[in-house]
């Protein structure tokens, strides 16, 4: 059966009354969740370089090894071609060993050098990641802190919210589709998340600007849907103001 419009203004305002009081309990945590979510970002960047410090540091000893391992070769070399040039037949052999003795000389001088550059990168690298971890436990204290902090306030909400939230799913299921749409839609764009507002002393509820009378009169028959014509907004009825008790004027005295 086909929903009449003033069903259907009950249906989305309803939907609008359970999304501002899940609105308000959101609110009360103010900027911690966001503050957190930053915290935990934060920090997965300060382990992503504290992984590439390692690894760079990893990378320099592998290179010192290497380096080492070299030299080792180069010794063994030299040792043979000592060895060699005790037996040599003529000056050209001599000075042949003689230039291999000078190169393997060479190389193990190039090597010690990369060692110590290596080193020195090494130490660098180390009192980077020791300066990045104390930053990175100072950062988990206060993600520590922040995340003790959201999860009473949140406590002191849940049942509250997990039941707003199950009053959301079936609110939403008497909103014909479309129409949820435009909800969504209006919501997102509103700082105030009201989508869905009454005129309240002749204005929106929303926006505030001045309802026209004819207007009003058909926001009140509610024979189809009407939008504030400034902000957008649905306008789901009109709050009639509640006529305050005159004050009693007090009686003329007679004059004498």
């Amino acid at each position: 059966m086909e929903s009449t419009v003033a069903q259907k203004l009950e249906a989305i305002h309803n939907l609008q009354l359970i999304d501002s009081r899940l609105d308000a309990i959101i609110k009360v945590r103010g900027a911690l969740p966001e503050e957190v979510q930053d915290l935990e970002d934060e920090i997965a960047g300060y382990e992503t370089r504290l992984e590439k410090f390692q690894n760079e540091i990893e990378t320099f000893e592998e290179e010192i090894k290497k380096f080492k391992d070299n030299i080792k070769e180069s010794e063994k070399l030299i040792k043979k071609y000592q060895e060699q040039q005790m037996n040599v037949r003529n000056n050209r052999e001599y000075d042949a060993i003689t230039k291999e003795l000078e190169l393997q000389d060479l190389e193990i001088q190039v090597s010690k050098k990369k060692i110590a550059e290596a080193g020195v990168k090494i130490d660098q690298k180390k009192q980077d990641l020791d300066e990045l971890t104390a930053v990175m436990k100072d950062r988990q204290k206060d993600l520590d802190q922040k995340n003790e902090e959201l999860t009473t306030i949140v406590s002191e909400s849940e049942a509250e919210e997990s039941k707003l939230k199950a009053e959301r799913d079936k609110a939403v299921k008497k909103v014909e589709e479309r129409l949820l749409k435009s909800y969504t839609k209006i919501r997102a764009n509103a700082k105030n998340g009201l989508a869905v507002v009454m005129v309240k002393r002749g204005a929106c509820g929303g926006c505030f600007n001045t309802v026209p009378p004819q207007r009003q009169a058909d926001i009140r028959e509610k024979k189809k849907l009407i939008v504030c014509e400034h902000c957008g907004r649905i306008l789901a009825g009109v709050e009639d103001e509640v006529e305050e008790d005159a004050t009693p004027k007090k009686k003329r005295t007679a004059r004498a």
